[in-house]
């Protein structure tokens, strides 16, 4: 990283009020004293948790631990000081995106999204059903659009289920003044938005031209697509397929993405991998469980293991209207569930009936559960790696 680099993204850290935690060693002959160990960046966000709710949620990344200095309890003794303090402010959640997926459920962690990197075939054979052709698309760099995009990034934070809202380290990329992998600004992307009569921002589409097979310009790599409504998501669609040259696209999707259903010809969309993407911690299943929406009316007492201790106990869920009361009682449980289950099911991403079919939701309203709670909302959906 070289200096210009620190400094903005310190400057990003102290915006967020970003706490850097680390661990350092001072018993070798060569490592620098002041060279970390290990280390931990955490800040307070936000996430949409469905219905238009959002909570505040502590935010953790730049998770590492040197390879001479694991299983020392160090990653063990940061999460955990972190997400006591965390609790103790009455944060409700905690998210993370993880490097690796073993590592995050011994601290109450579950993965509450996935995301599909797919290539898409945009050639003659790209077509939907019915194309979208209200609003105007207008193609610029990104410190033009930066405006717009900023605008849509926050339209889309309180519609979308699972999203929460970008870091400030995101402002200088999104900008075009950084580049964090070439350690300059951004020359390559481009920035399509879509504006309505108005001239408001529904949309845009970050994409960098490439090369495909020695031919200039043949495909194209999408950065993000993001859209204020499923009209504008296609219409954005339907201006990445007809790009000049491009034949070739990758992007992210949806598990369950609109455009699978919009396409005459859905196997233009080849997935090539489905992974988790963030990871929740339910700190406060009181708060968390009467913010997130519900399906069904219904009663049930739950039981919730967690040997952290931060959602340990038992609670009666009383759903009315897609609206639940929570309180913390002293009666028999009906479900039996540990804090990893709970945050796997919580955004709706995995249901509880596949849970309890999978042996991690237990007891006799577990069926009960499973029709307050699944199937409350769409998809969760998060775009954003910190």
């Amino acid at each position: 990283m070289s200096d210009e680099q620190r400094a903005d993204w310190l400057e990003a850290c102290r915006a967020d009020g970003t706490r850097l935690r680390a661990a350092y060693d001072d018993s070798g002959s060569l490592r620098p004293a002041a060279a970390p160990v290990a280390t931990y960046s955490s800040w307070r966000g936000t996430i949409n948790v469905g219905a238009g709710r959002t909570l505040p949620v502590r935010m953790v990344s730049d998770v590492t631990v040197e390879p001479t200095h694991r299983r020392r309890g160090l990653l063990r003794r940061l999460m955990t000081e972190d997400l006591a303090e965390a609790a103790a402010a009455g944060l409700p959640l905690a998210a993370l995106t993880a490097s690796e997926a073993t590592i995050y459920g011994r601290y109450g962690f579950a993965a509450a999204t996935r995301t599909r990197s797919v290539e898409v075939d945009t050639g003659p054979r790209f077509a939907l059903h019915h194309p979208p052709t209200e609003g105007t698309i207008e193609l610029l760099d990104p410190a033009t659009a930066y405006t717009a995009v900023r605008a849509v990034d926050e339209a889309v934070l309180a519609r979308t289920r699972g999203a929460v809202g970008k870091p400030s380290f995101y402002a200088p990329g999104d900008s075009g003044a950084r580049n964090w992998a070439d350690d300059g600004p951004e020359r390559r992307a481009r920035v399509a938005v879509l504006l309505d009569g108005a001239g408001t921002p529904r949309g845009y589409v970050r994409f960098v031209p490439r090369d495909l097979d020695g031919r200039p310009g043949g495909a194209a790599d999408v950065l993000q697509l993001a859209a204020t409504d499923d009209a504008a998501h296609l219409r954005l669609w339907d201006f990445v397929a007809h790009l000049d040259l491009v034949h070739h696209v990758t992007a992210a999707l949806r598990p369950d993405d609109l455009l699978d259903v919009a396409l005459v010809d859905p196997r233009v969309v080849r997935t090539q991998r489905l992974r988790d993407h963030l990871w929740l911690r339910v700190l406060d299943p009181v708060a968390a469980l009467e913010a997130r929406p519900w399906r069904d009316d219904g009663e049930v007492v739950l039981e919730v293991a967690d040997p952290q201790g931060h959602a340990a106990g038992r609670y009666r869920v009383v759903v009315r209207d897609t609206t639940a009361s929570v309180t913390r009682v002293d009666e028999a449980a009906e479900v039996r569930l540990d804090a990893v289950a709970l945050a796997a099911a919580y955004l709706g991403d995995r249901t509880v009936a596949d849970l309890a079919a999978a042996g991690r939701v237990e007891g006799p309203g577990a069926d009960r559960l499973a029709a307050m709670a699944d199937h409350a909302g769409p998809t969760p959906w998060c775009t954003t790696d910190f």
